[in-house]
């Protein structure tokens, strides 16, 4: 990532966060800013945040934005919102856009109830956790969104796969969408038979045997007459 557009990103990300925190509700950034802050290497240039649907309105947020120049990039964004649940925004001073989303299901509580906070360059904020962004990656279901939860769980192999699996389960269901849970099944499988394979060429690797250590020949010497 160029170190201009990190900046730029820096300085977004630090009014949203002034912003929300204003707000009083809870919240937390996830895709891929909070990606790259749980340590994996990649690239992105907008902000995806989640924020408790039943502790603000929209119209808070919208004026709460206002004073750190965010502003709707689409006309109508507050109906929009309220029919999508996700604010459509952007920051003026550096022209990033934000996607903020209105949390109301019990998994998006209980991930923003145990988010913790991380860095993203010189700005802390609330991050979904490693786990959390797995289930939020699955459902997106993109091709970068997989590539992301590859990327996850070979950082963090000790995951919760089986919480990972039930959650994305519930809300493919409830989306009606079951081709979400086999790509999550599809990734963690791939991930899996990568770290068999790791364990099974160390198995295989023939041991060096330590070398001999070679003796000196002695020789006995005739006592001089």
């Amino acid at each position: 990532m160029a170190a201009h557009g990190e900046r730029l990103l820096q300085d977004a990300l630090r009014d949203l966060a002034s912003a929300l925190t204003a707000t009083g509700a809870r919240w937390m950034v996830i895709g891929g800013i909070a990606v790259i802050a749980r340590g994996v290497r990649r690239f992105t240039v907008d902000i995806d945040a989640a924020v408790r649907g039943d502790e603000v309105d929209i119209d808070t947020l919208l004026a709460v934005f206002a004073k750190k120049r965010i502003v709707p990039r689409i006309e109508h964004a507050a109906r929009f919102a309220r029919e999508n649940l996700v604010l459509l925004l952007r920051h003026v001073p550096s022209g990033v856009e934000f996607d903020v989303s209105l949390a109301w299901t019990e998994f998006e509580h209980a991930a923003i109830a145990a988010a913790t906070v991380a860095a993203f360059g010189s700005v802390k904020a609330p991050m979904a956790r490693p786990e959390d962004l797995v289930v939020f990656k699955a459902i997106a279901g993109r091709g970068k969104d997989m590539d992301d939860i590859a990327a996850l769980l070979a950082l963090y192999p000790k995951l919760d796969l089986s919480l990972v699996r039930a959650r994305v389960r519930e809300l493919a269901a409830l989306a009606d969408t079951p081709e979400l849970a086999r790509g999550l099944e599809s990734a963690i499988e791939s991930r899996l038979a990568v770290r068999r394979g790791s364990r099974s060429v160390k198995a295989s690797s023939p041991r060096k045997r330590p070398a001999k250590k070679s003796r000196a020949r002695t020789t006995s010497k005739s006592p001089k007459r």
